[in-house]
């Protein structure tokens, strides 16, 4: 593939080089990674989260706890050029502060972008025990005034202009809920409506996630494309094909696409703990998903060549370690965009 100026990336070819202090996280050096071609600057390709330890050797020198990568490894992470984003997903589970997310930002360069998980608080309509099993109904669902209390505003704060798709992922409803589609469709363009547009110049790009198949309807596509809101591809056993996402997203952007937001969870026909149980330590991959992969690629060259920026971050239960399966992602859509 032939680099463009002013299109493809041509600084940072490897791992900055730095003295480490005793307990430090390093990138790779002889990471398969670094053999990754180099992608236009506007295609973001990451993992969500960063702190596995079975990335030894792909991501990071040495052997590290869990507990050290969390803390020290994003750094390391973002010195990877094949890895320009990272779904943050420890918002979901429970707000934090501007000041954290300042410390995320300031660890990373400044092309990088966060994907960024709105909290459970307003995402999920029922309160959950330790198991995830839902109790009660949670009287802070699509509360607007508590989402931008909460998270729209310290992230925006604190990422400034590393802050991508703030992305809400609604968790599988009850189905009162769902009985009546157009109901809970209008609640959705409500809570959407109130959300901030913009703080300072920075305008945030909001994204809906469903674990509910059965809300993806047209009748859902028009709103978003009203609300200006980006559909997020969620890849997951409870949602459709890849196919099926892709179709939607047609239907939500007409002839002109928009900015493609990708979160690959999770392997079809797996749950969660099943695919964590094969997979772990997430060194290699497993179970390779080639049609998923070229449909992604695909996906992902429309958007470029539409002008539009891309995310796409891979999970270690999509095919067994989210970092191999970024690569060869990004080898197949070079080979698209030529």
């Amino acid at each position: 593939m032939s680099l463009q100026p002013g299109l493809f990336e041509s600084e940072m070819a490897a791992p900055r080089r730095h003295a480490a202090a005793a307990g430090d996280v390093r990138p790779a050096r002889d990471s398969p990674l670094l053999e990754a071609p180099l992608l236009p600057l506007d295609i973001r390709l990451g993992t969500s989260s960063w702190f596995f330890p079975g990335w030894r050797g792909l991501v990071y020198e040495g052997v590290h706890p869990q507990a050290t990568l969390s803390r020290k490894g994003l750094a390391a992470y973002a010195q990877i050029p094949l890895l320009r984003t990272v779904s943050l997903d420890r918002t979901f589970y429970a707000p934090i502060s501007a000041v954290d997310y300042a410390r995320y930002a300031s660890q990373v360069p400044e092309h990088f972008s966060f994907v960024v998980k709105a909290p459970a608080i307003v995402c999920d309509a029922v309160m959950r025990d330790e198991e995830g099993r839902g109790k009660v109904p949670n009287p802070h669902f699509l509360d607007a005034a508590i989402a931008t209390r909460e998270f729209v505003l310290p992230c925006l704060e604190g990422l400034k202009a590393k802050a991508g798709p703030l992305v809400f992922q609604v968790s599988p409803l009850p189905r009162s809920l769902v009985e009546d589609a157009s109901l809970f469709i209008e609640r959705l363009e409500a809570f959407f409506a109130a959300l901030p547009r913009e703080l300072g110049t920075h305008r945030p790009i909001y994204a809906l996630e469903l674990r509910n198949p059965e809300l993806l309807t047209p009748r859902l596509m028009r709103m978003l494309a009203r609300a200006e809101v980006r559909y997020c591809v969620g890849l997951h056993d409870r949602m459709p094909e890849v196919e099926r996402q892709e179709a939607a997203l047609r239907a939500l952007d007409g002839e002109e696409p928009g900015p493609l937001v990708v979160r690959w969870n999770l392997h079809r026909g797996f749950l969660y703990q099943a695919a964590k149980q094969r997979y772990e330590p997430f060194d290699r991959l497993v179970d390779q998903d080639g049609e998923t992969r070229r449909a992604l690629a695909r996906m992902a060259a429309t958007a470029f060549r539409a002008g539009r920026k891309v995310w796409i971050t891979a999970n270690n239960k999509a095919e067994g370690s989210a970092p191999l399966s970024v690569l060869e992602l990004a080898r197949e859509i070079a080979s698209q965009i030529g």
